[in-house]
This record gives C-alpha cells, sequence and structure tokens, in this order.
C-alpha cells in the first residue's frame, strides 16, 4: 500500500508545551501530588503516559488537597476556576495553550469595550467553557439555525471563535450574523494558524489519495475537524485513535492511502500506523 503524509500534521506548539510543562511539574511535585483539572490534551495515549509518571487526573478542584499543585491544561480555564484554587490555597501551574490565553484576553477587552461578545464554537468544548468566564453573557453559537432568536437587535457586537474551528465554518456564521439588523460589528481573528495549516495539508492531500485516515482522540475537536473537512471533500475518511482501530475493508481495492493527525496526536502513534499500513 502506498501511503502518503499531510505536510504539516500531528503536535503543535501548544500541545507541546502543555506535556513538557506537565512532565517538568512532575519532577518538582513528584508522583499523585499534580492533579489536573480534565486531560492535560485530547490525547488517551500521552494522558496514560503522564498518568503512570503519577499526575492524577481527578478533574474536580474541590476534591485536591491541601500542598497539592493543580494543573491547568492546555485549554484553559475559566477566572473562577483560578480564585477558587486561590481561596483553597492551593499551588497552580498554568498549562493554556497561549492562543486559548489570548482568547480570554480578547472576550475580556471587548466586554470592556462595550460590546456584546459572541463567540462561534461548541459550546461543551472545555475551551469554549473556559473562555466565556472572561465576560458576562457570552454568547456561544455554533450553528445558524437559532440566529433570529439569539442574537441582539441592532446592538454592538463583538465576535471571536474557538481556535480550533475551521476558517470556512467560521466566515459562513459570520456572514449569517452581519445579515441580522446590527448597530457595530467587530471581528477578532482568533483562530490557531497550526490547526488552519493542518486542515489545508489535509484538504489538499484528499485530492491524491484512494482513502484517509485521520489520526487523533475521538474525543478531540480539531481532530473531527479535520476528518468532517476530509469528508467534506468528497474523499472516504476513517477517524481513528491508533493502529488498533484499523480494519483491512477500509483499504479493501484501495491502492494509495493518505494520512494525517490531529494537533494533540503525538508522532509514535503516527510513525507505527504508517509503517503497518505500509505492510499491507
Amino acid at each position: 500500500m502506498e501511503v502518503k503524509l499531510a505536510e504539516t500534521r500531528g503536535f503543535c506548539f501548544g500541545v507541546e508545551d502543555a506535556i513538557e510543562l506537565t512532565e517538568q511539574s512532575l519532577d518538582e511535585s513528584g508522583p499523585d501530588r499534580l492533579v489536573a483539572l480534565g486531560p492535560v490534551i485530547h490525547n488517551k495515549q500521552v494522558v496514560q503516559r503522564l498518568e503512570r509518571k503519577g499526575l492524577n487526573q481527578s478533574g474536580d478542584i474541590e476534591t485536591v488537597r491541601a500542598g497539592d499543585t493543580v494543573l491547568i491544561r492546555s485549554h484553559g480555564a475559566s477566572p473562577e476556576t483560578f480564585r477558587r484554587a486561590n481561596e483553597r490555597n492551593l499551588n497552580v501551574i498554568d498549562a493554556t495553550c497561549v492562543l486559548v490565553k489570548r482568547a480570554q484576553n480578547v472576550v475580556r477587552q471587548l466586554h470592556e469595550e462595550g460590546y456584546k461578545v459572541i463567540m462561534i464554537g461548541d459550546p461543551d468544548h472545555p475551551e469554549v467553557r473556559g473562555v466565556v468566564g472572561y465576560a458576562p453573557d457570552v454568547l456561544v453559537i455554533d450553528k445558524g439555525d437559532d440566529l433570529e432568536e439569539k442574537i441582539p437587535y441592532r446592538e454592538r457586537l463583538g465576535i471571536v471563535a474557538q481556535t480550533t474551528h475551521a476558517p470556512s465554518h467560521v466566515a459562513e456564521m459570520i456572514g449569517k450574523i452581519a445579515g441580522r439588523p446590527f448597530r457595530e460589528l467587530k471581528i477578532v481573528n482568533t483562530l490557531c494558524l497550526e490547526v488552519t495549516r493542518r486542515q489545508e495539508a489535509a484538504v489538499s492531500l484528499c485530492a491524491d489519495v484512494d482513502v484517509m485516515f485521520v489520526l487523533g482522540g475521538l474525543h478531540s475537536a480539531n481532530t473531527r475537524e479535520l476528518a468532517r473537512l476530509c469528508r467534506d471533500e468528497g474523499s472516504e475518511t476513517h477517524h481513528v485513535e491508533t493502529w488498533d482501530d484499523f480494519d483491512p475493508a477500509m483499504v479493501a481495492g484501495k491502492t494509495t492511502a493518505g494520512v494525517t493527525a490531529g494537533a494533540s496526536t503525538p508522532e509514535f502513534v503516527i510513525d507505527a500506523f504508517v509503517q503497518n499500513l505500509r505492510g499491507i
């Protein structure tokens, strides 16, 4: 089987920084004394490796023992989380991606400037749940069906987006918002360029292969978005975490396969998958 790799794929700098900071903090705090508030990144293999090194991922700040250290994962957290950690005299290590941190600051600034803040994103995603805490009553919208009911009439609107969203989707949503009556519209681009590059590389590869494989956590938003974009290109696409999820039927009758990976997928997962696929 001929295998072609997307030119840009796998770990981004935000994920690399979060893992490096976590490992450094584990060395300093000792096993079971570093508590992450949820998965550091959305990749099961990396999370399990960190747990074996002693990372506690209880995800509940109220159960952290006095003297332990709380790790804010790459997706960030709300100001309320930091306030509560301070009230309980917990040590805090902040592994928030710098681009997520920027989105948080932009939301706060837009509110201070008098804009009604609208975030284009998945309301259940941990990044979005954290970002919306930086201004009161942030309106989160991810589909155009309910715009008429939700968008305030003739207000000053400030728009940001979840960092992992596709530019095409964000542009579509901005167009729909702009079609409603508003007094002023301010748009701040909070999209992650690293994620966008991975999306562009995956879409470009689709034209040269018979089937696409997108590697990464099934709960990873940017990985799911990669798979969606490939399917939208008309490519047969399989989103799998590792080689263990592979089924020979996926390549039946195919001669060329494309492989890409989400921003939280480690290189060892990609290498193992590619080597096994080439061996078919």
